[in-house]
């Protein structure tokens, strides 16, 4: 498999990226059309495309030294972490335009233009955190907010086999396929745009993705989000000066079926991170690294205060602090959130 592009694995500051941690960072990341490798060091996903969508494989190695043998650096000699990107379908080699799209919609999934240099710079002074600043706190995204929010919607009140049911149905049926797609399957297809959701009725919510009291709830946003009545793409892209922290939550808390939880899991995958990701997993886990006894909880509000400290990314270092050991060991698979 041969790459056609290489992103280099550094924030807009120069801070590092661990790229293992960013493919890692959070359970909803492995959902289709999104696959990890076992040992987590590579992202096959299906990305959306002018041209129709192509299969692309994220994975780890070493920019070409300048006056360097070609390939010296892929054999370990000394270049910068890069991310290569590389076809994994059936189609031809994308043309430079197709290309430069992947490669923006690759450094979107991969977090790329966030600065984390400011936490870091905090962080490090945090004994529990200061490990973060090899380059962790990317929290992998969608190529698109709606996607992002339809996905954590199909984690709310559910097991984590539900979830994944709901989604492998969402995108093997209404999905796009790329080149070579196999069929009976959610591999090699794009996530569903929110006109295809749209599209679908509610006999298909209830009786092939069967998403229960979410059927409705999920529709209700694709139609809004396919008529133009509600754009979620602002809460990425707006400065936090132009669209607070308090008014992102506030516009999620209003879409069906999205709580406290869902708009502070979204909030982070859009680079919002005051908010702290509590739930019916976070809760006991940072309860068990407080040393609780088993079935013992730490309250919202000591948590909360445990972190207070870090502000606008009180919620990211709260996340960090309880995923922490999710790459301890190699080939270590992270839980579902």
């Amino acid at each position: 498999m041969r790459s056609f592009a290489e992103l280099m694995l550094h924030g807009p500051a120069g801070e590092p990226v661990d790229l293992r941690r960013t493919l890692l960072s959070h359970g909803v990341a492995a959902l289709p059309p999104a696959t990890l490798d076992e040992d987590g060091r590579a992202l096959t996903v299906t990305l959306p495309a002018a041209s129709g969508p192509r299969t692309v494989r994220i994975s780890g190695g070493r920019a070409e030294r300048e006056g360097a043998p070609r390939g010296a650096a892929r054999r370990g000699r000394d270049g910068p972490a890069v991310a290569l990107l590389s076809v994994a379908d059936t189609g031809p080699p994308p043309a430079a335009a197709e290309a430069a799209a992947l490669a923006a919609a690759s450094r979107r999934v991969l977090c790329l233009d966030d600065d984390l240099s400011a936490f870091y710079a905090q962080a490090a002074a945090d004994p529990d955190l200061a490990w973060v600043c090899a380059g962790a706190g990317r929290m992998l995204r969608s190529p698109t907010v709606f996607e992002d929010v339809v996905k954590t919607v199909c984690t709310t009140n559910c097991s984590w086999s539900a979830t994944e049911r709901m989604v492998a149905a969402l995108v093997e049926h209404l999905g796009e396929p790329a080149p070579g797609a196999p069929g009976g399957s959610p591999a090699g297809r794009a996530f569903p745009t929110a006109t295809r959701m749209a599209e679908a009725d509610e006999g298909f919510y209830r009786e092939v993705a069967r998403s229960g009291y979410r059927g409705p709830r999920l529709r209700a946003l694709a139609l809004a989000v396919a008529a133009g009545e509600l754009d979620l793409e602002p809460l990425l892209t707006a400065s936090p000066a132009a669209l607070p922290d308090d008014e992102v939550e506030r516009r999620l808390l209003e879409i069906p079926g999205v709580g406290p939880y869902a708009a502070a899991h979204v909030m982070m995958l859009v680079g919002r991170h005051s908010r702290l990701v509590l739930d019916s997993w976070t809760r006991p886990k940072y309860a068990r690294l407080m040393g609780k006894p088993p079935g013992t909880l730490v309250a919202d509000g000591a948590i909360g205060r445990r972190f207070g400290a870090y502000g606008a990314c009180a919620g990211l270092a709260f996340w960090l602090f309880v995923t922490e050991d999710w790459v301890d060991e190699p080939g270590a698979r992270r839980p579902p959130t």
